[in-house]
């Protein structure tokens, strides 16, 4: 018998990850109206608190991405409303989404990083501020939101750092590249799904934006395609970024495997603590892999909402 029966799906948001936040809120709403929910769905504006107060929901279930939503903003304010949520808390939610401070905590923890800097944007966009090849993020993005990588040979940086039109943060973490693949692995409660490599048919060749969300963008192998021990300490390392950060929910954290010229190590980029729930997503191929079907590991997300997380 479940603990909750009327539920608030957040959706949406004023990130830019809005469109792809729609398409994870719709997916996941119509998967607990067929697990027996009573669900109405929130495009999370300036008035949701008014909204959720007026609805009186028994729990929500946040599929916001970004922004705003994935921040510790609208955890707090279901905190402040004693509305049970799902995925992280507020302190998890806030350090995992700036990227800086995320790695500060997995530095503490042990775990491998690629070194990085923080620059403001428009001397970022001014001159390279290490040598190339290195990465160009927001610091606190995600979706590869405004990712791009300086290659050797680029004469200057990207000249979108230097536009008027950037929206997304007066700084910028610079990290050094890092060759090789790009893998995966969700963590659900305290345990490692799988090792998905994600390999890129977009013309950057990495996981941006259209990789991500497009049909066709990538393909995923899951299992990775990699030795037992590496499968093994990539799923380890997982648990570990989920916990030192205190994630709770499902998470998913992103890898680069440097296996070239001889290398083998892995290296910790972020933790992503909503990932999305499309139809291209990670998260929902690695469950059914482990033989979850789509609307179980939606209503186990939902089950394990709860405030003071």
């Amino acid at each position: 018998m479940t603990r909750f029966k009327r539920i608030a799906v957040l959706l949406g948001g004023r990130s830019p990850e809005r469109e792809v936040s729609l398409v994870s809120g719709r997916a996941c709403a119509q998967a607990l109206r067929e697990e027996g929910f009573d669900v109405q769905e929130f495009d999370a504006g300036k008035d949701l608190g008014d909204r959720l107060h007026a609805y009186r929901p028994d729990a929500a279930f946040n599929a916001l991405h970004g922004r705003w939503g994935e921040d510790g903003c609208v955890q707090g304010l279901l905190e402040l409303m004693e509305i049970p949520y799902t995925h992280s808390g507020v302190l998890a939610s806030a350090l995992a989404m700036h990227k800086e401070r995320a790695k500060a905590v997995f530095r503490a923890a042990g775990l491998p990083l690629a070194n990085s800097i923080l620059v403001d944007r428009r001397a970022a966009g001014e001159r390279h501020a290490m040598e190339p090849p290195y990465v160009l993020k927001p610091v606190n993005q995600g979706s590869s939101v405004g990712v791009y990588i300086v290659r050797p040979g680029d004469n200057r940086p990207p000249e979108e750092l230097r536009s008027d039109k950037w929206a997304l943060g007066e700084e910028v973490m610079v990290e050094d590249y890092v060759p090789g693949r790009e893998l995966t692995v969700a963590v659900m409660g305290t345990n490692a799904l799988a090792v998905t490599e994600i390999i890129s048919k977009t013309a950057l060749a990495f996981y941006d934006y259209d990789a991500k969300y497009a049909p066709g963008g990538s393909e995923h192998v899951v299992p990775a395609k990699i030795t037992p021990s590496v499968t093994e300490q990539a799923m380890r390392l997982a648990e570990q970024a989920h916990a030192a950060l205190g994630c709770r929910g499902v998470s998913r954290t992103d890898f680069r495997y440097d296996d070239t010229k001889g290398k083998s190590r892995l290296i910790v980029l972020e933790v992503n603590t909503q990932p999305g729930m499309t139809p291209t997503s990670l998260v929902p191929e690695q469950a059914a892999y482990r033989g979850m079907s789509f609307n179980s590991l939606v209503r186990w997300i939902m089950e394990d909402a709860s405030c003071d997380r």
